[in-house]
């Protein structure tokens, strides 16, 4: 099964993997089949061990073998056809990250494979997930959101493998990352808005910290000192009533719409008794309530960016673009 030539030309460790492409096309390999052990084929081939484990490993990260602990190495899957295989771990699933993966996957070669995983704001999941693949992927693309201690987990994995996304921290500065300055961001954004923001007599941010990033709080509480604007923090909408002649930052979109619920419950209407600003460009948000305005991160830019660097093998790491847009809620 195993057929390695002894002259001069391709590498050893590629040998065996043709070898067992070309068994797995003419099928005497099948998902499923046990391989034969490290060993066996180190024995039979007089190779190094090194050599054996170098092949299974690239086979292994193309999710073409899989490994069973104390039972060896079997035919996980029959598409030889698959070079690369990346591990794209989200901390939610919505439109705006859609618009990411989508923009992700057009760029990419159709012979590479992308497998996602949600941990959904949960420290636990997301280290459970990168300990149970590790080793298992080419690269590795995570989304650490506002988590503590990520790095704990990130650091099993090798530094040129991992791509950092949408929210990096200080402890993972030696990654390559394509992220948002939250903190800048607002406050610029905020200031070009400033004289619309006057209009109202206070500026309140709903912010839940399980899922909202630091940076946004710091450059909120930056940008009303600065500009000696009366303001408040609360942490949700449920049970309350919208302080009149305040505007409204929402990052999310489930308390959007709450929040747009409670205007017309209240009789209120948007940008006469109550201002609202958004987070993150939806289609829906150019039509509902007249025009939502919103400050937003290029996404589809952000899932291009990410493809080449990978595609390329670079390692930088990008601020992503970001703008205010001005509608009718403001």
């Amino acid at each position: 099964m195993i057929h390695i030539k002894k002259e001069k030309g391709t590498p050893k460790y590629k040998q065996i993997i043709a070898s067992i492409e070309n068994a797995i096309l003419s099928g005497t390999l099948k998902k499923g089949d046990q391989l034969p052990s490290l060993n066996s084929i180190r024995d039979t081939n007089e190779l190094s061990r090194d050599t054996v484990l170098t092949a299974f490993n690239e086979l292994k990260s193309r999710g073409i073998i899989e490994s069973i602990v104390g039972k060896g190495y079997y035919i996980l899957s029959d598409d030889i056809h698959v070079h690369l295989k990346i591990f794209l771990l989200f901390d939610e699933f919505n439109s705006f990250k859609e618009d990411l993966y989508n923009a992700f996957i057009h760029e990419l070669d159709k012979n590479v494979r992308v497998d996602i995983y949600f941990h959904h704001f949960n420290e636990d999941m997301f280290s459970k997930l990168i300990s149970e693949n590790k080793g298992s992927y080419n690269y590795y693309v995570l989304m650490p959101a506002n988590l503590k201690n990520t790095h704990n987990a990130i650091n099993e994995l090798p530094n040129d493998k991992v791509y950092i996304l949408d929210q990096t921290h200080p402890e993972l500065s030696n990654y390559s990352s394509i992220y948002q300055n939250f903190e800048k961001d607002l406050i610029l954004n905020l200031t070009k808005a400033l004289s619309l923001i006057k209009k109202y007599s206070k500026i309140i941010l709903l912010f839940d910290e399980k899922k909202q990033p630091e940076g946004m709080l710091i450059g909120f509480h930056k940008f009303c000192k600065t500009n000696k604007i009366e303001n408040e923090v609360i942490h949700s909408l449920k049970n309350s009533i919208l302080d009149k002649n305040s505007v409204y930052i929402i990052p999310d979109d489930k308390n959007l719409l709450r929040f747009i619920k409670k205007v017309k419950e209240e009789s209120l209407i948007l940008s006469k008794n109550v201002g609202l600003i958004s987070y993150n460009e939806t289609l829906l948000k150019e039509i509902v309530a007249g025009g939502i305005t919103t400050i937003s991160t290029d996404f589809s830019a952000m899932g291009k960016q990410l493809a080449q660097m990978i595609l390329n093998k670079k390692h930088l790491k990008i601020e992503n673009t970001h703008n205010l847009i001005i509608r009718n809620s403001l």
